[in-house]
C-alpha cells in the first residue's frame, strides 16, 4: 500500500499536456482494452520483479511561512524482497548516520514499487478511468488516461501528525501502448479530513528499464511527492539508481562519509 507520512506539505498541479484530434482518439471499446491491458500487468507486476537492491536518493525540501528554507539528501539502501519494501538510511547530507528511516523526522513516502500501481488498478478501488490523449515518452507511444478513486473504495492514506485517514485521488496513467505497462503515474489527493491538518497532497513516479541479475525489468526511476501543511511546504525528490540483484552478504559503498 503506498503510504505518505508527514508533518506538513505541497500541492503543485500535475498536468500532461499532448495535443488531441478527434479523428485520433480511440474506440470506446480500444480505450477499454488497452486500460484492462493495463491493469492486468499492474496487478501482476510485483510478482514478477526479483528480489533486489537499489540506491534512493532523496532530496528533501521545506519551506515556512516565514520564507526560511531547509533541505537535506538522504541516501537509503532499498531492498525489495518478497515483494516488501525495506529501506536502511546510509547517510544524511553525505554523512553516515545511525538514524533510523522509519523514525525520520519530516516527510518520507514509500510505496513506488507496486504499491500505487496496485491502488489504481485493483478492482477493489473502483478506479473510474476516462482516455485523455496520446504521448510519446522516451520513444515509447503511450495511451494517457485520466483517473479518479473515491476515498469511499480507496486504500491509499496520509498520516500527519499521529492522524491516519484514507483519502480519494485523482490523477494520470501513461500505458505503452505496445507492452501495456505504465510509464508514469501521478496522483493528487482530496477530501482530505480535516484532523490531518494537510491543505493538499500529490505525487508522481516515472519508471523505466533497469537491469537486475542480467534482465531488463521496468522499475522506477525518478518519483516526487508534494504536500503542504497550514505554514509549511515540503517536496521530496527520489532518484533510485545502482539497482542490483539482492544478496544476503553485498557489501555497498555509498561514499567516503567526508
Amino acid at each position: 500500500m503506498g503510504v505518505c507520512r508527514a508533518i506538513c506539505g505541497i500541492c503543485i498541479c500535475l498536468v500532461v499536456w499532448c495535443s488531441r484530434s478527434p479523428a485520433q482518439q480511440p474506440s470506446a471499446t480500444d480505450a477499454t482494452a488497452l486500460i484492462e491491458r493495463a491493469r492486468q500487468k499492474a496487478r501482476l507486476y510485483t510478482q514478477s520483479l526479483p528480489d533486489f537492491e537499489c540506491t534512493e536518493t532523496v532530496h528533501r525540501s521545506t519551506v515556512a511561512g516565514s520564507g526560511r528554507s531547509l533541505t537535506d539528501t538522504l541516501t537509503i539502501k532499498l531492498s525489495y524482497l518478497q515483494q516488501q519494501e525495506v529501506h536502511k538510511l546510509m547517510l544524511v547530507n553525505g554523512k553516515p548516520t545511525e538514524l533510523k528511516f522509519e523514525g525520520l523526522q519530516g516527510a518520507t513516502s514509500v510505496g513506488e514499487f507496486g504499491g500505487i500501481l496496485r491502488i489504481v488498478f485493483d478492482p477493489a478501488s473502483e478506479t473510474a478511468f476516462a482516455w485523455e490523449s496520446w504521448k510519446n515518452l522516451r520513444q515509447h507511444r503511450s495511451a494517457v488516461y485520466e483517473y479518479a478513486v473515491s476515498a469511499a473504495t480507496s486504500p491509499y492514506f496520509l498520516r500527519n501528525e499521529g492522524r491516519q485517514a484514507n483519502v480519494s485521488i485523482h490523477g494520470v496513467v501513461e500505458v505503452d501502448v505496445t507492452s501495456g505497462e505504465v510509464l508514469r503515474l501521478t496522483h493528487v489527493c482530496y477530501d482530505i479530513p480535516k484532523e490531518l491538518n494537510l491543505a493538499s497532497a500529490s505525487g508522481s513516479v516515472e519508471y523505466d528499464l533497469a537491469g537486475v541479475g542480467g534482465r531488463n525489468y521496468l522499475l522506477p526511476a525518478r518519483s516526487e511527492s508534494q504536500m503542504r501543511g497550514p505554514t509549511v511546504v515540503v517536496r521530496n525528490k527520489m532518484e533510485f539508481t545502482a539497482y542490483r540483484k539482492f544478496s544476503s552478504d553485498s557489501t555497498i559503498t555509498f561514499g567516503d562519509g567526508k
